[in-house]
C-alpha cells in the first residue's frame, strides 16, 4: 500500500512516500514558503523516480495545521483533487501530535510553541510514556507562560514560535532549532496509524486548521460582540 504524506504547516515544508508503512523517500522544500510553486512538481519527481503513478497512491496523510494559510491551503486543495479524481482517502494529523515527536530522548514533558501573534501562542502540552507521547492538554490559543504553569518540570518547549516568546520566559529548556519544524515522515508514521483505525477525513468538507482569524475581523467580531478577546 503506497501513501503520500505532506507537511506544509512551517516555513520549510516536506513530503514522503511510503510503501506498507517503510519510508521511501522524504524531500524538503528548499525554498521556505514557495508552496505553490514547489509541492506539485516535487510530488511528481519523487514519484517518477519511484515508478509510482498518482493513481497507486491509495493513502494521503496530511498535517492539517495549525500552519502557514498558504501551506496548508494549498496541501488541502491537492488532497481534495487526489481524492475525487483517484480515490485516494485522506488522514488528517495536527502540527502539535507531529512536532511532538521531534522532542529529545530526555524530555518527559513538552510543550509546542507556534507563534499566533499578539502575545499568544498555540500550544499543547504532553507527556512521555514509554514509547509513546500522551496529550494532556490539546492545542488551543493560550499565553505560553499560562501553558508552562501547568506543565510538570522539567519540561521542554518545542516550536518555531520560540523564537518570538523565548525572552519573555525562564525556568524552561528551550529545544535546538534543528527540531522546530515538523517533518513528513512524521505526518507518515501518525497518519499510518490512524488510517488502522479508520480515522480517514471527508474530503468534501475538509478544511485546514488555523491558529486565528485574522487581526482585523478578529477585531471587528471582538467590537461586534460576536466573540471575546483572546485572555
Amino acid at each position: 500500500m503506497i501513501a503520500l504524506a505532506l507537511e506544509t504547516s512551517g516555513t520549510i515544508s516536506s513530503i514522503a512516500l511510503t510503501r506498507d508503512q517503510q519510508l521511501l523517500v522524504e524531500e524538503s522544500f528548499p525554498h521556505g514558503l514557495q508552496h505553490a510553486a514547489a509541492l506539485v512538481p516535487m510530488i511528481d519527481s519523487a514519484c517518477r523516480n519511484l515508478s509510482i503513478k498518482p493513481s497507486e497512491i491509495e493513502h494521503l496523510y496530511l498535517n492539517i495545521g495549525p500552519g502557514s494559510f498558504t501551506g496548508l491551503r494549498v496541501a488541502v486543495t491537492l488532497a481534495k483533487m487526489l481524492a475525487l479524481v483517484h480515490g485516494t482517502k485522506i488522514v488528517t494529523v495536527p502540527s502539535s501530535d507531529v512536532l511532538v515527536w521531534n522532542a529529545p530522548n530526555e524530555a518527559l514533558e513538552v510543550v509546542t510553541c507556534l507563534d499566533a501573534k499578539r502575545g499568544h501562542v498555540f500550544g499543547a502540552r504532553y507527556r512521555r510514556d514509554g514509547s509513546t507521547w500522551i496529550n494532556e492538554e490539546p492545542a488551543h490559543l493560550d499565553r505560553l507562560n499560562e501553558i508552562l504553569s501547568r506543565a510538570s518540570k522539567p519540561v521542554h518547549v518545542i516550536g518555531e514560535g520560540i523564537k518570538a516568546h523565548r525572552a519573555s520566559i525562564d525556568g524552561v529548556i528551550w529545544t535546538e532549532e534543528s527540531t522546530w519544524r515538523c517533518r513528513a515522515s512524521i505526518v507518515a508514521k501518525l497518519g499510518a496509524e490512524r488510517a488502522m483505525r479508520n480515522e480517514f477525513a471527508d474530503p468534501l468538507i475538509l478544511a485546514p486548521t488555523y491558529i486565528r482569524l485574522p487581526e482585523a475581523e478578529e477585531k471587528r467580531l471582538i467590537a461586534e460582540g460576536k466573540i471575546e478577546a483572546p485572555k
